[in-house]
């Protein structure tokens, strides 16, 4: 039952975002790169910063609020690859976003926003140097943040983006330090190029 809740949730935010806009809808599509920080799953991980990647796009409707899904992966988000084998953290998240276009939906302008979702936050870690077991946990998560939109032109500018990931349920890490049991949680702070 839980599973079927997890899919119909996902099935739902996808069907938001992919839901057709208005006709003066503007989409957006921003690869983009950045930090994940401040995590509270083991004492040495996230807190000093991991590389993070991946692709946010959506629609607003008049240019003021629509959908946005949010695909990000933190390859090492755990530590060391050395230490603890290949590890991840993985994120796919539907979400709403509200957004005032300073300056109109074309040609040069800004656009702050705020966004709010639920989605898939997955980890993986498959062991390593000490021969923890290997564990995979699908959750339900969910992440808020605000940011920024830049456009130099009507169709190309950048993105900043700050927001707060975290799952609901407890992930088994399967490390074997006493604290394996624990919610994933997490900010990440990302830059990327945007396209309308």
């Amino acid at each position: 039952m839980q599973r079927g809740l997890k899919v119909l949730i996902v099935a739902g935010a996808a069907a938001l975002v992919m839901a057709p806009m208005q006709a003066r809808a503007d989409g957006f599509f921003s690869p983009w790169v950045g930090s994940a920080f401040g995590g509270a799953v083991t004492p040495t991980n996230v807190e000093r910063g991991h590389t993070t990647w991946g692709i946010s796009a959506g629609g607003m409707g008049a240019g003021i609020i629509g959908g946005e899904l949010d695909f990000g992966y933190t390859p090492n988000f755990f530590g060391s690859k050395d230490l603890i084998g290949s590890n991840a953290a993985i994120n796919v998240m539907g979400n709403l976003i509200v957004g005032v276009p300073v300056g109109g939906q074309h040609g040069a302008g800004i656009r702050p926003y705020v966004t709010a979702g639920l989605g898939l936050l997955r980890t993986h870690a498959d062991g390593g140097t000490f021969g923890n077991p290997t564990s995979s946990e699908n959750g339900l998560g969910w992440n808020a943040g605000a940011g920024v939109m830049g456009y130099f032109t009507d169709h190309v500018g950048l993105r900043g983006d700050l927001r707060y990931l975290r799952g609901f349920n407890n992930h088994d890490l399967g490390f074997g330090t006493g604290d394996s049991l624990a919610q994933v949680r997490f900010w990440r702070a990302s830059v990327g190029v945007v396209f309308r």
